[in-house]
């Protein structure tokens, strides 16, 4: 007996209805494909330090095999962070482990943070330095046996990142004190690692890459089991479904909302390091008059986004100003899209905003 299926109908021309046999055996095999096929590609940029895909897939293998000498296949490991050049780099090592990713809100309080932890079964956190204090308070209560601590500036070079975290630790004063007993550096944790061996585990599609929490927003946060199956199908739905729209080699894609939010850890983590594109991360889009300066030094394709954040750039003075000539393609999701809001946009950057659920 066939199943009516009537949005079928308004699939656009070329688009399957099933993706067929997937290409990848996991998340961790996308990624060191992405990383071997587009080496010598720029990966990440994050205050003007850029890491290409051949440097992303080092870092990340020094830290695996960090990991891998201190938890066993399926430990689960917490990443508390903005969008740092940091994050890329915990994410595909805690995969490439064989170990399970858990993001973690750096603005969770306390108990909220307590009860992520121990739900998860959380072994280890890597978290940057400026909410360690939140940590300090319900680590003794929790799961977590090894704490890997980050500063801002840890990839931007030595001078530059130097200089930068004693701006935000001595003299902004933007990281509050904390104490908490057996850390260590995420600089210690690369440098250990380099001197290990990485012995890749066998990873099945079946196996769980994530345990992503609900916001929590109707109830106590809740973790998504998503298995590697998951996040790969969903990745190669979106490229056939976008297959005339981005460009291998060619995006320049702008990352201003949360990678540990599950949109931008699927679209512009995932699903634009198969298309070898650069990254641009935005740390911090709540200082919009920053935001777009940093946009004006790009020839950006592609930008994701929700609702706020556009309407926030289309009243930020100088935005109408940027050069669009390359931007094609934004995806707005996370809530809906106001007509108002798409409206202008498109009369501001010539592009069409996307909705995406």
């Amino acid at each position: 007996m066939s199943i009516a299926k009537p949005w079928l109908k308004s699939y656009p021309a070329g688009i399957p209805e099933f993706i067929g046999e997937l290409s990848y055996k996991s998340v961790a095999d996308m990624l060191e494909t992405a990383c071997k096929k587009h080496a010598n590609r720029t990966a990440y940029v994050n205050f003007g330090k850029s890491i290409s895909y051949a440097q992303l897939d080092a870092y990340s293998r020094d830290l695996a095999a960090f990991l891998q000498s201190r938890f066993k296949k399926g430990d689960a490991i917490s990443i508390m962070m903005p969008n740092l050049l940091q994050y890329p780099i915990a994410v595909f090592a805690v995969l490439r482990a064989g170990l399970v990713v858990t993001n973690t809100n750096p603005l969770y309080t306390p108990p909220e943070l307590k009860h992520q932890l121990n739900d998860s079964k959380a072994k280890a956190i890597i978290v940057i330095e400026n909410y360690a204090n939140t940590l300090a308070e319900i680590v003794e209560e929790t799961t977590v046996e090894q704490v890997i601590t980050t500063q801002i500036g840890d990839m931007l070079g030595t001078l530059k990142g130097g200089f930068m975290n004693f701006m935000i630790k001595k003299v902004k004063k933007m990281v509050p004190e904390f104490n908490i007993a057996n850390t260590m550096t995420f600089k210690q944790a690369l440098q250990q690692g380099k001197s290990k061996d990485f012995n890749k585990p066998e990873i099945t599609l079946e196996d769980i890459a994530f345990l992503q929490y609900t916001g929590g927003t109707t109830g106590v946060s809740k973790g998504a089991m998503l298995t590697n199956k998951n996040l790969v199908a969903n990745v190669e739905q979106i490229k056939l479904w976008n297959q005339n729209s981005l460009r291998e080699g060619e995006e320049i894609v702008i990352t201003a909302l949360p990678l540990y939010h599950i949109f931008a850890l699927n679209a512009n983590c995932l699903l634009f390091s198969t298309y070898g594109a650069k990254n641009i991360l935005i740390t911090n889009p709540r200082d919009m008059p920053g935001f777009v300066k940093e946009l004006s030094k790009h020839k950006f394709t592609a930008m994701t986004g929700v609702n706020t954040l556009f309407n926030g750039l289309l009243n930020t003075p100088g935005f109408d100003e940027l050069d669009f000539s390359n931007y094609r393609f934004t995806l707005g999701g996370g809530m809906a899209v106001q007509k108002d809001t798409a409206t202008r946009w498109k009369k501001v950057t010539g592009a069409t905003l996307v909705e995406a659920y």
